[in-house]
């Protein structure tokens, strides 16, 4: 079986676990582990608070620091509501694209690493290579934190990260964090004939909305000189208001969930202080004058850090070298990068297949592009031998 065809049966395999990330992914990282065990890797696991869910971390080579981590998460979004010309949990392949969901975003670049796993066993490497499987990348990067939590308790210090989100396998050394929020109303219900007897959760849901919606508008013009991110500044933007129960009722309780994606902390903290000075100070006030249990409290989905792109980069330089790539990007969605980066891990984001497939119906990778991430690995295992 030629490297290529070990791939196509690995990335087959993977796409066949529906890991939904509202669902478990064990069967997944069992399957990974399997492989790995069976290498003579190292292999440790860490499991969200439910027990359903797992990271997996593997090691093949000498146990020294200053190894590299070959990144990726095993979680999907859903499918349901979406039009699949192909069932999304089986690999079609046709005119040189392998259709399913997770072909692209990420379980390609898994596939590409786990099939060329026996080449680094065989190998007598200079370095470590890290395999890390994570859970929950797609509500707010939740497992990367757990690994990467146990990760730095046990001493051990990789050097180098890739992490092969679809890039089209261009060079990507920085994006936008993301921070995910629902924010919760509770009110009084009554009658509508009677408004001033009640209090509406979802007409301060309205009026926290509106205050957001004019944070957006001054984020914009706090955009960094010289920004390379599309749009240039921090956004914002308002997901979902759900509340009420009929037309002549008042709404006892709402919830809005929102996000933003700051290009740098600051910004997030101008955020979280002016909506929350406007809570204490104007919205709590007005509502509790009416009822004095009234309450607005705010859940964090998650909080995804940034990834800052570095005036010199180790890990940019390597996937040069193995890519012959001679540019490097931004982008704005968001990653695990910068939680690798916040451990001192030189971090670079290169992967195949494009992110505009991602999320969609028919997600699909191209060979060509699984064809470049297997040179890339290929080369870095050579690189890496004695």
């Amino acid at each position: 079986m030629t490297l290529l065809d070990d791939m196509r049966e690995t990335l087959s395999d993977l796409i066949a676990f529906p890991t939904v990330s509202a669902d478990s992914n064990l069967e997944l990282i069992a399957f990974a582990a399997a492989r790995l065990d069976a290498l003579g890797a190292k292999t440790d696991m860490t499991l969200d608070p439910s027990g359903t869910k797992a990271n997996l971390f593997a090691t093949i080579g000498p146990d020294i620091d200053g190894g590299i981590v070959l990144s990726g998460h095993t979680d999907v979004v859903p499918v349901t509501g979406q039009d699949w010309a192909t069932d999304p949990f089986e690999a079609v392949e046709r005119d040189g694209l392998i259709y399913g969901r997770g072909s692209c975003d990420m379980k390609g670049f898994i596939a590409c690493a786990l099939a060329l796993a026996p080449r680094m066993a065989a190998a007598d490497l200079r370095r470590p290579v890290h395999f890390a499987l994570s859970y929950d990348e797609e509500t707010g990067c939740l497992g990367a934190q757990v690994m990467l939590k146990a990760l730095e308790a046990s001493g051990r210090r990789p050097g180098i990260c890739i992490i092969g989100e679809p890039t089209s396998m261009r060079i990507i050394e920085g994006h936008k964090g993301c921070c995910e929020y629902t924010t919760r109303f509770g009110g009084l219900a009554g009658h509508g004939s009677a408004p001033d007897l009640g209090v509406s959760s979802v007409e301060y849901a309205v009026r926290y909305a509106s205050k957001l919606l004019e944070l957006r508008a001054e984020l914009a013009a706090r955009a960094p000189v010289g920004s390379r991110f599309e749009p240039p500044g921090t956004t914002l933007q308002i997901g979902g208001i759900r509340g009420g129960i009929a037309h002549n009722v008042i709404a006892d309780n709402c919830e809005l969930a929102w996000e933003m994606r700051p290009v740098v902390d600051a910004d997030a903290d101008f955020v979280k202080r002016e909506i929350g000075a406007y809570v204490e100070d104007t919205l709590l006030p007005a509502m509790r004058a009416v009822h004095g249990a009234a309450s607005i409290e705010t859940e964090v989905i998650g909080e995804v850090v940034g990834f800052e792109p570095m005036p010199h980069s180790e890990a940019c330089d390597l996937v040069a070298e193995l890519t012959g790539g001679n540019t490097r990007e931004v982008v704005s969605f968001g990653t695990e990068a910068g939680l690798f980066q916040k451990l001192g891990i030189s971090t670079v984001i290169c992967g195949p297949g494009a992110i505009g497939q991602a999320h969609k119906a028919d997600e699909f990778v191209a060979v060509e592009q699984l064809e470049q991430c297997l040179e890339m690995i290929e080369r870095l295992v050579v690189k890496l031998e004695r």
